[in-house]
């Protein structure tokens, strides 16, 4: 009698959890299909269904060839010696063991939509990026590198007005031995081609790169 009874139960209890599991997924199908929202939140996602776009930026060109936005570094060596500018074979920035950040320096003076500078920002992260990630194994470049990624990739955009205050800034970072690259527009949407765009200071250690934009307003 007493094996019935656990019998039972056990099959109760299993029956019970495969009806919940059965219930919770339809009910999590059911809500992100937007059958459970309310009628406010029904009519919002109906408009962005309807009009998918969130930028000005277009990401492809007429004949679908180029990106819209592609970037001309302004960081070679013939754009380097045109803007008087000295740019190291590597970064000579000591190591101070603190937290490490990536600062965004962006043009206001320009008239870039949200979108225009969101791609500038990544064009510039990732040059920066890649400026550290050629440096040698194991050298003080990399580890510095490494340290922003594992402590959250910490970034900061701040705002000036010119391209003679970037390239100041661009010469006073390098001066200091970190990584400084600027993004220079292809011109294919809002701005005029080969406007300066965003320059990209770091990853380095915070209280160097904030001898270069700590006073700058956050964008």
């Amino acid at each position: 009698m007493a094996d019935e009874e656990n019998t039972l139960q056990t099959g109760l209890i299993l029956s019970t959890g495969f009806a919940s599991l059965i219930a919770g997924y339809m009910f999590g199908v059911t809500t992100t299909r937007g059958y459970f929202i309310t009628p406010e939140l029904a009519e919002e996602r109906r408009r962005n269904l309807a009009d998918p776009v969130e930028s000005e930026e277009s990401d492809i060109d007429e004949d679908d060839t180029l990106l819209d936005h592609a970037p001309n570094w302004a960081n070679g060596a013939e754009a380097d010696r045109r803007q008087g500018l000295k740019n190291p074979e590597k970064p000579i920035v000591r190591d101070t063991g603190e937290e490490c950040k990536l600062v965004l320096v962006v043009r206001t003076d320009l008239g870039m939509t949200k979108g225009k500078i969101a791609a500038q920002c990544s064009h510039a992260t990732l040059a920066c990026y890649k400026k550290l990630a050629r440096s040698p194994e194991g050298s003080a470049e990399r580890k510095l590198l490494a340290r922003w990624e594992k402590l959250g990739q910490a970034k900061i955009a701040v705002q000036i007005k010119g391209q003679d205050e970037m390239l100041a800034l661009c010469r006073k970072a390098r001066g200091l031995g970190l990584v400084a690259e600027v993004v220079q527009d292809a011109g294919r949407t809002q701005i005029e081609a080969g406007s300066m765009t965003v320059l990209g200071v770091g990853p380095a250690p915070r209280s160097v790169v904030d001898q270069v934009t700590g006073g700058l307003k956050l964008l």
